[in-house]
């Protein structure tokens, strides 16, 4: 396994952003669109979920040092990356600590869990990336609950709207992590690293990925038809982006490696079109 795999900008996956701006944003615009605006606390919302985001990124290879443990630059780098991600988990903590003391305690509990999901998405002894629990996780933890938790700063409140408003990003969030999984799948299998897709097998795995893919649109377009969120169907304009993904989901390994970016960036263009249906 190369060091250069743990080089930092690597390690930062900055493709994955996506991710943080798309599901903070819906929170965030969901309470617009509910009537509270407060463009400070979007701000404080966005950095904090943008930290937590990368944090995940940077401390994912930390599972990684007992294979590496004979390569010195890369145990380092494992090390480095680990130590920055937890300071980035201690930014989202200083603004979650800030946004609670604003919005209420029961956004303590939505904080908790959310940093404890990040912390134990490669770390022992929950680690659950390696028991294959982190495609169904990452669903709740960087999509349902990062959504929740962005209305709840403005609105003091859950509703189930907000809740439904989730599933296509939240959906989307996973998508994104399979598609990781998929990319790695020999190299994980080979680690023993029982992700998801090394216990069902890539075959699965893909098939896994399309459902997913499909369910996103058509949720979204149920949200349309169903009312709350009238302007939903614009994001079938993002389709054709979303399938370009689907090129290499079956390619060999050597060529299966776009098929991560490529996820993040259909996960842009759906995002973009989807949070501008919030405005109309």
């Amino acid at each position: 396994m190369s060091a250069d795999r743990y080089l930092f900008k690597r390690a930062l996956r900055p493709f994955s952003f996506s991710v943080a701006l798309v599901v903070c944003g819906t929170g965030i615009l969901a309470a617009y669109r509910a009537g509270y605006s407060d463009g400070f606390l979007a701000s404080l919302i966005l950095i904090a979920g943008l930290a937590l985001q990368a944090g995940v990124n940077l401390i994912n290879d930390y599972s990684d040092l007992e294979s590496v443990k004979s390569d010195l630059i890369a145990v380092s780098r494992i090390r480095r990356n680990f130590l920055l991600g937890n300071g980035c988990f201690l930014l989202a903590a200083g603004i979650g600590l800030y946004l609670i003391l604003s919005s209420g305690p029961a956004l303590l509990w939505i904080s908790l869990i959310g940093i404890l999901g990040a912390l134990g998405y490669t770390l022992e002894p929950i680690n659950y990336k390696r028991r294959g629990l982190a495609v169904f996780l990452v669903f709740w933890l960087m999509g349902v609950l990062m959504v929740t938790g962005a209305y709840y700063v403005f609105a003091a409140d859950v509703t189930l709207t907000v809740f439904l408003l989730s599933l296509p990003v939240s959906l989307f969030t996973s998508l994104l992590l399979l598609s990781n999984e998929i990319r790695d799948y020999e190299s994980d299998r080979d680690d023993g690293i029982k992700t998801l897709t090394v216990r069902i097998g890539l075959r699965a795995g893909t098939i896994l990925y399309c459902v997913s893919l499909f369910a996103i649109y058509l949720i979204s377009f149920g949200l349309s038809i169903m009312d709350i969120l009238p302007m939903a169907f614009w994001v079938f304009l993002s389709f054709p982006l979303a399938l370009f993904p689907l090129k290499f989901i079956s390619k060999p390994a050597q060529m299966r490696t776009p098929v991560t970016p490529a996820t993040g960036l259909a996960f842009m263009g759906f995002g973009a079109v989807y949070c501008s249906a919030f405005l109309f």
